[in-house]
């Protein structure tokens, strides 16, 4: 399976690249840095997020923007053993996704003015994961859930810009949604 996402992204981006370059609005050249929060099934509650990527123009309407994002929880693990008493212990887990996000722009499709732009995109990387635990707990250390270190997520946005510098965004997705300011150079 990982295979044949790896192959259809290269293929996007590939199609994307081949593209005829046209006379167009630049998407890229913007350092997009945000708060948000992010809603995790198995946290149980949501957790506050940062996120920066800088995008950069692919083709008429399409950007990539490698991504990372920093977001740390904490939660309860019921344990016990022959030698352990059964209580909750705690810990904390710290995730960073790290990786590529393709941003399709319809600006022209829904005649947005010069001050905004509209969105849909996809995210995919990998997440890296540390978790640190009580002490006196001594059972699986690895917190499951999820997809592991595999990290996608879907979105939709709108900026506005406030001059051809600074624009403020909001990015709604699956699972992290922010709110920034972007940053045109």
């Amino acid at each position: 399976m990982n295979n044949r996402i790896f192959t259809t992204i290269t293929l996007i981006i590939l199609f994307a690249i081949a593209q005829p370059t046209y006379s167009h609005e630049k998407y890229g050249g913007a350092l997009n840095l945000g708060v948000g929060l992010g809603y995790y099934g198995y946290v149980g509650y949501s957790t506050p997020v940062l996120h920066a990527d800088y995008e950069f123009d692919v083709a008429k309407s399409f950007t990539l923007a490698p991504f990372i994002n920093y977001f740390s929880y904490s939660n309860y693990h019921y344990w016990g053993d022959a030698h352990n008493h059964y209580k909750n212990y705690s810990y904390r887990e710290t995730v960073i996704p790290i990786g590529v996000k393709g941003t399709y722009y319809f600006d022209q499709l829904v005649g947005a003015g010069t001050n905004w732009d509209f969105y849909a995109a996809g995210s995919l990387g990998f997440a890296i994961r540390s978790t640190t635990w009580e002490n006196g707990y001594y059972g699986e250390t690895n917190v499951k859930h999820g997809t592991g270190a595999l990290y996608l997520d879907l979105h939709a946005g709108a900026e506005y810009h406030f001059n051809k510098k600074v624009g403020m965004f909001l990015d709604l997705s699956t699972g992290v949604s922010t709110l920034g300011i972007a940053i045109h150079l």
